[in-house]
C-alpha cells in the first residue's frame, strides 16, 4: 500500500538526514553543544537527526524526552498513516481530525505539567475549542466517505497535495528544541502546531468544495492566527524561561 505522497517525502527526508546529523555530532561535539543551548528553532537537519519521540533538549544540552514532543510525534505518525481517498474535503477532514486530537493531547499535558496561568488558560481554551471542532469534523468526514475523487494524492505536482505536503514539511522544519520549562515548551510547540493547521486550512479554502468545511477552515485560520499572536506575545515576555 502506498503511503500518502505529501507525508512520505517528509519522512524519507528525515531518514536520509539522520546519518548526516549523526556524523556531524561525532565530528564536532563542541558545535552541537553550542547549538543546543541557543533559543532558536531547530533547522530541518537538526530535527531530522533525532527520533521524533525524543527531539527535545534540556537547557544543559543533554538529550531528554519531552512529553509534548512525544505527543507531537504520535500525531504526525497518525496523520501519515491516514490513507488519502483522493477527495480534498474528505482528506482534509480526516487529517485535521488527527491534528486536532494532537492539540487536545498537548493541552492535557500542559494542564498536567504547566504552572503558568496564561498558558494553562490557553490550554483549556484550545482543548474546549478543538474538542468541539472534532465532533463537527467527525460528522463531516462521515458524510464525505463516498465523495468522488477530485485530486491526485500520489502526484506531488497536484496543487492540493503540494500544499498539504508543505504544511507537514514546515511543521517538521520549524520544530523547536525543547527546554526545561513545560510552559515554554507548550508555547513553542503550539505555535508550530497552529501554523500547520492554518496552512492546511488554507489548502482547503483554495481547493475544497464543501461549503460547511470551507467555513470551518476559515474559522480555524482566524482563531489560530489570533492564538499564534498571543503565544508570540507571551514568548517575548518570558524569554527567561528559555
Amino acid at each position: 500500500m502506498k503511503k500518502p505522497a505529501f507525508f512520505l517525502t517528509a519522512l524519507c527526508a528525515g531518514t536520509l538526514l539522520l546519518a548526516s546529523c549523526s556524523n556531524e555530532k561525532t565530528t564536532d561535539s563542541t558545535a552541537t553543544a553550542t547549538e543546543s543551548s541557543t533559543p532558536e528553532t531547530a533547522s530541518s537537519g537538526d530535527m531530522a537527526g533525532m527520533d521524533h519521540s525524543a527531539m527535545g533538549h534540556d537547557t544543559a544540552g543533554a538529550a531528554s524526552t519531552s512529553p509534548l514532543m512525544t505527543s507531537m510525534n504520535e500525531m504526525m505518525q497518525k496523520m501519515e498513516a491516514s490513507k488519502p481517498k483522493g477527495n480534498t474535503d474528505h482528506d482534509f477532514a480526516h487529517h485535521m481530525l488527527e491534528h486536532h486530537r494532537g492539540a487536545v493531547a498537548m493541552a492535557d499535558i500542559e494542564l498536567r505539567d504547566g504552572k503558568d496561568a496564561t498558558m494553562r488558560a490557553m490550554a483549556e481554551k484550545i482543548k474546549a475549542d478543538q474538542q468541539k471542532e472534532i465532533a463537527e469534523l467527525e460528522a463531516v468526514a462521515t458524510r464525505l466517505d463516498n465523495a468522488p475523487t477530485n485530486y491526485k494524492p500520489q502526484d506531488p505536482a497536484d496543487p492540493f497535495t503540494s500544499k498539504m505536503k508543505a504544511s507537514m514539511e514546515s511543521m517538521m522544519k520549524n520544530m523547536p528544541k525543547t527546554v526545561a520549562d513545560p510552559d515554554m515548551n507548550f508555547n513553542m510547540l503550539m505555535m508550530v502546531h497552529h501554523q500547520s493547521a492554518t496552512d492546511m486550512a488554507q489548502a482547503e479554502l483554495a481547493h475544497g468544495k464543501d461549503t460547511k468545511l470551507k467555513e470551518m477552515a476559515q474559522k480555524m485560520i482566524t482563531e489560530q492566527q489570533k492564538e499564534i499572536q498571543q503565544f508570540k506575545d507571551w514568548h517575548a515576555q518570558n524569554a527567561d524561561k528559555m
